[in-house]
């Protein structure tokens, strides 16, 4: 993580952050409130949003829930998901974020996804412009490549930004960001916060207890966790958890962070004791023998290059 980013206040990024997409969904604003409290109390002071979080609920409580002490805390919140990546769109929505957060400055601003269809150049020009004036002050891009992100980096660079905040997907599962965005972002001094390290739940074994959840509900994610070594991965995940008296999902979440690149786990959860084991990932020890043996239970993607024999 890099250590130049911090509050307000000046305070460092508590290494986890929390990720508030269930806020005004399957958390109610009293839920979420006791969400946003356990996260303060464990240390948290990371909070991630989204214009397009729960029609702007989410980012509306997170607004409300942090107001008494906004210097304390990095707030990120993310436009272009919809309507692309242009000037009017990413400017139309950031000042929606910002009315809804009642902010005049958001700490982290991130391009939700990639838009094929603008310039590059016109969306950095964008962002450009918003941290000229003072409104925002990290720069990030979300579900990019690693050349995606790259070229994003070259764009800032001659504008003289940087791209600070790098989130891509990544859990025992969706592995593919080892192969170029950690060593990517870890090269370039970019921060990686890493969403989704419970796989939609699939590693914290509710769906082996024939429990409801994303993978049932969403076609979206029942696609993305369909493959069936995802799910034998999931249970032997579990079954380690058992011999370990530990949690499965303090197992998934710990492992993310254990990578030698540390990427920073955006947590979450809908009520508080769904909460917990990923809050008790921040202090569980991982050793290495134990990294390498969860790492074994699901496939390592292979190399960015033909020539694995140098690999």
């Amino acid at each position: 993580m890099n250590d130049k980013i911090t509050t307000l206040s000046g305070s460092e990024i508590n290494p986890f952050c929390f990720g508030t997409m269930q806020w005004g969904g399957k958390a109610d604003p009293a839920a979420s409130e006791r969400l946003y409290q356990q996260c303060r109390d464990a240390g948290i002071n990371h909070f991630d949003t989204a214009f397009s979080y729960c029609e702007g609920a989410s980012e509306t409580m997170l607004g409300v829930f942090c107001k008494v002490e906004r210097d304390a805390l990095l707030i990120a919140t993310k436009v272009g998901h919809v309507g692309g990546g242009g000037k009017t769109n990413l400017l139309s929505q950031f000042d929606q974020c910002q009315k809804r957060l009642k902010m005049d400055m958001v700490d982290v601003l991130y391009l939700h996804r990639f838009d094929p269809d603008t310039p590059t150049e016109e969306t950095l020009e964008t962002l450009a412009e918003l941290k000229q004036s003072g409104k925002i002050r990290y720069i990030g891009v979300s579900n990019f490549s690693a050349w995606q992100g790259v070229d994003a980096l070259h764009h800032a660079k001659a504008l003289g930004l940087n791209i600070d905040f790098f989130q891509p997907m990544y859990n025992l599962v969706k592995r593919q960001a080892e192969v170029e965005i950690l060593p990517m972002c870890a090269a370039k001094g970019i921060t990686v916060a890493a969403y989704s390290p419970l796989g939609g739940g699939l590693l914290t074994g509710k769906y082996l207890r024939g429990e409801q959840g994303r993978l049932i509900e969403s076609e979206m994610y029942a696609a993305r966790y369909e493959p069936a070594f995802m799910r034998e991965a999931a249970k032997r995940l579990c079954d380690l958890a058992d011999e370990l008296g530990v949690n499965p999902a303090t197992l998934a979440v710990a492992w993310v962070h254990a990578h030698p690149t540390k990427p920073m786990p955006i947590i979450s959860a809908s009520g508080a004791d769904q909460l917990a084991p990923s809050i008790k990932a921040m202090s569980f020890p991982l050793s290495e023998d134990l990294y390498n043996q969860i790492s074994a239970l699901s496939p390592t993607p292979p190399p960015a290059t033909d020539r694995i024999e140098e690999a």
